[in-house]
């Protein structure tokens, strides 16, 4: 991995008094060390996927000398699983994921855990990558925790408060027996700020310090008959419990205000937005002191009766902010106003957007309605809010789909795929979750469904029978490890479906920052790992297993052809096998600025367009897409439309003319050898070359 957290791992073995500096994840991090915790685990995923990695950074300078224990988790799943240890030993440890999604994978071993309950405190660090700029389906984790009884926090961000919510959550899991789980938003997590350090805690129980003999109690099994008990436990003792240790610790924050006839209920995530948001309707100072009564909920399950009562008491009227759907905490608020028969009117959703991310402007529209009266100043302050950020950009953004990296080894195999369908006809192509994804947008167009993150396989199971050819599925190296080996692969051999499938391996998870997966070579704490995908396959009993150079386009256009067109039954797989060109360039790029740095040769390919047999039908770009593609003034006068253009992020990959090629496209690509610090027989040799061609363009 040509990344390095180096800098901030230093920053984890801060000790009593000193000052931490860096984002919210750092804070997790450090957090985590300073509870004791026994181990970590988890799967990357937006906006955790470097917690994973500063952990990994971590491993060998800090995490093995105190003994803790870092897991590459397989999937989601695997690392709920991994909060077992916790069951029954009295071992603190937290795991890691990408937001509902994660939560979805590992949902059966949630079930379990919380059903059995804990007795070492049990962590699970939720990245909520929710919103308008999300890659993912728009639900959040708190029906989870309302399911299977979890103890959810939603912190407020600052690094001091982030540190200490991880604290906490260990102990509100030991005194409840819940798992906690930290529901971090993506802004909090990439928050900038400082927070003051306590020492590292060494874990009584650790690979340093070594259990001695095994724990068995059938009572902590998740198996009938001890779940009918572990059932009445979590209302009669667990849940009870949680809510106690909220109150006595002051998880949840009050504060009082000046009107005592109005107040908001929030979430402790949203607290900056809200807080800006009165300040900009008079209604709070420059520092966050508010003149409405605020209570700020760090932990939204479970929520504490006797303290929502508590500030409902003698108020008119109360709006609840709570992001998402559905509106869990206003219905609880509103069945226990109704139940003691209070007559405060509780607003939430009929004054909030009902979805959606809660970013400024909704925030401060809903408290403008609430707060009514003065209706002109409520106006002016958001026209003043929005007036702001139209001034500085003055025009509309221009929209930006994501695509593929320039050079990236995926986008060929999508060229090749839409060759092969003008020429074989259109087919159904079951997209999957990673880079890939972004074949659903132009200039392929590419992918009906996807239905999870390794499951593009499975997902086309009933279509494969039933359509008039055969059928493509899609999956990256990172889907087929994580899901797409048992619930894609085997179950196509087990249910003998006849269709094309397309691996794209890479050798990295990238999507979620280029993290190890089995294809990588390594793990993330080092070590070597030697597994294949072409032969784990073929362990599964696929016998039409090839492997293509996604780079030598006509090659993977003469693969598919055959996928598509063999006599063969079964399943055929293509593994298209190449670095991605991110983490390549990561690695290249400084081994050849050094080079040039100290004076040595340096060869470099550079690919263009002949503008003058370019013909200006863009019909490269509607087959290619990449980013240095794309379009110049036509050099020639008579000439009006644009020509073809490479620019200078072109990494040399020669997908242009291999396209172009395969494609039976216009011969305007060429390629050229850039030679830095040539050699004396090269630079005379260019000199000949210049002189003879000024000698023909004379003559």
């Amino acid at each position: 991995m040509e990344r390095s957290f180096a800098a901030e791992v230093k920053q984890l073995a801060l000790g009593e008094g000193q000052t931490l500096r860096g984002e919210g994840i750092l804070a997790i991090t450090k957090a985590l060390l300073q509870s004791g915790v026994s181990y970590v685990g988890g799967y990357p995923g937006a906006p955790v996927s470097h917690l994973l990695d500063v952990l990994a950074d971590a491993n060998e300078p800090l995490l093995e000398p105190m003994g803790v224990y870092l897991d590459a988790s397989a999937n989601e799943a695997a690392a709920a699983a991994l909060l077992g240890a916790s069951i029954n030993y009295p071992m603190r440890g937290a795991v890691t994921w990408k937001s509902i999604v994660g939560t979805n994978v590992a949902a059966d071993a949630l079930s379990n855990l919380a059903s059995a309950g804990v007795i070492g405190g049990a962590l699970i660090v939720v990245g909520e990558d929710y919103g308008a700029g999300a890659s993912l389906i728009q639900e959040r984790t708190h029906a989870f925790a309302l399911k299977s009884s979890l103890c959810l926090i939603d912190p407020k961000p600052s690094l001091q408060n982030l540190a200490r919510m991880v604290e906490e959550g260990f102990g509100m899991s030991e005194a409840s027996s819940l798992p906690a789980v930290i529901s971090l938003r993506i802004r909090a997590a990439h928050l900038r700020g400082a927070m003051v350090c306590r020492d590292n805690v060494r874990p009584r129980i650790s690979m340093l310090d070594r259990l001695t003999r095994p724990s068995f109690d059938y009572g902590r099994l998740s198996h009938p008959p001890s779940t009918y008990l572990q059932e009445a436990q979590k209302f009669e003792r667990r849940l009870p419990n949680a809510r106690r240790f909220v109150v006595e610790r002051g998880l949840n924050e009050v504060h009082p205000g000046d009107d005592t006839r109005l107040g908001v209920i929030l979430q402790g995530g949203l607290t900056p937005t809200v807080l800006r948001a009165l300040e900009l309707l008079g209604q709070a100072d420059v520092y966050g002191r508010s003149r409405l009564p605020l209570l700020v909920l760090n932990v939204i399950h479970p929520l504490v009766p006797d303290q929502l009562l508590g500030f409902l008491e003698g108020k008119e009227r109360v709006l609840v902010v709570e992001e998402g759907m559905p509106n869990f905490i206003e219905q609880e608020l509103k069945a226990l106003a109704y139940d003691h028969g209070l007559g405060v009117k509780i607003h939430g959703k009929n004054m909030v957007a009902a979805a959606g991310e809660y970013v400024p402007e909704i925030v401060l529209a809903a408290l403008a309605r609430f707060l009514g009266g003065d209706a002109e100043r409520r106006r002016a302050a958001l026209a003043g809010h929005v007036g702001r950020g139209r001034d500085l950009l003055r025009a509309a953004l221009p929209k930006r789909p994501p695509a593929f990296c320039t050079g990236c080894p995926e986008r060929p195999v999508f060229s090749a795929l839409k060759i092969a369908q003008r020429e074989l006809g259109e087919t159904h192509v079951a997209a999957d979750i990673g880079c890939h994804a972004f074949a659903t947008l132009p200039p392929f167009n590419m992918g009906n469904t996807i239905l999870g993150y390794g499951m593009g396989l499975a997902s086309a199971g009933a279509v494969a029978p039933v359509f008039g050819k055969r059928v493509v599925s899609i999956l990256g190296d990172g889907g087929f490890w994580h899901s797409g080996l048992t619930a894609g692969v085997a179950n196509a051999v087990f249910n003998k479906q006849d269709s094309v499938l397309v691996i794209l391996e890479n050798f990295y998870t990238s999507a979620t920052g280029q993290q190890a997966n089995p294809s990588s070579g390594k793990n993330p704490r080092g070590d070597t790992v030697k597994m294949s995908i072409a032969e784990t396959i073929k362990s599964l009993g696929v016998s039409w297993v090839k492997v293509v150079n996604p780079y030598k386009v006509g090659e993977t256009l003469k693969t598919v052809k055959e996928a598509m067109t063999t006599a063969a039954g079964g399943l055929k797989v293509i593994i298209a096998r190449a670095e991605c060109q991110l983490e390549r360039q990561r690695r290249v790029k400084p081994r050849i600025a050094a080079r040039l740095k100290a004076g040595a040769r340096v060869e470099a390919p550079r690919f263009g367009v002949d503008p003058d047999v370019c013909t200006g039908d863009k019909s490269c770009m509607r087959l290619n897409g990449c980013p240095s593609l794309t379009l110049t003034d036509n050099p020639d006068p008579l000439r009006d439309d644009p020509v073809a253009h490479v620019d200078q992020t072109c990494v040399g990959c020669g997908l242009c003319g291999e396209v172009a090629h395969a494609a039976v496209l216009c011969p305007s690509f060429y390629e050229v050898r850039v030679i830095h610090h040539p050699r004396a027989w090269e630079r005379a040799l260019a000199g000949l070359r210049r002189r003879v061609i000024g000698w023909l363009q004379v003559a």
